[in-house]
């Protein structure tokens, strides 16, 4: 597997203001994947294990690429910041760690904005719907405390 460290630095040269974007491209490289994950969103560009995988998600919308533009819509209801909303979903990360022992992955099922993502990856217009504002319904999943949290994605 090849791998570019410079990546991060060549991603960030590039980087808009997310209510700018409109279409997120998708690059490969596996290095920055965790495995389990089948993609990221970094600043911007959706990142995949392999070329296969990047060119598919060019080639077409699916749900995965979906999840990720959720995650655009996001970061508009951040502030309109990349690092606003990375701020924020590492600090809810952290805070959903203390359940990784009764959850696998706690810090990813219990973040709010990966609720609020795959919740709607499967409905296509959703995105489109939250173009003006950007994605808000993670504040609701953000309010609720982590107990609550944990057993609403059971229910779903």
């Amino acid at each position: 597997m090849l791998h570019n460290p410079f990546l991060i630095l060549r991603l960030l040269l590039h980087v808009r203001c997310p209510s700018r974007q409109t279409d997120m491209v998708a690059v490969s490289d596996g290095f920055w994947l965790r495995r389990g994950y089948e993609a990221l969103t970094f600043f911007g560009t959706i990142v995949t294990h392999s070329q296969e995988e990047a060119d598919m998600l060019n080639a077409r919308f699916s749900a995965l690429k979906h999840h990720e533009m959720i995650h655009l819509r996001q970061a508009q209801s951040t502030g309109d910041s990349w690092l606003r909303f990375y701020l924020l979903y590492i600090w809810y990360w952290l805070k959903a760690q203390r359940y990784c022992r009764r959850l696998p992955n706690a810090g990813y099922r219990l973040n709010p904005f990966e609720i609020e993502a795959y919740r709607h990856m499967n409905d296509l217009g959703y995105a489109d719907r939250c173009r003006k504002e950007g994605a808000t319904e993670w504040r609701i999943y953000a309010a609720m405390p982590l107990d609550e949290r944990r057993k609403f994605l059971y229910r779903q």
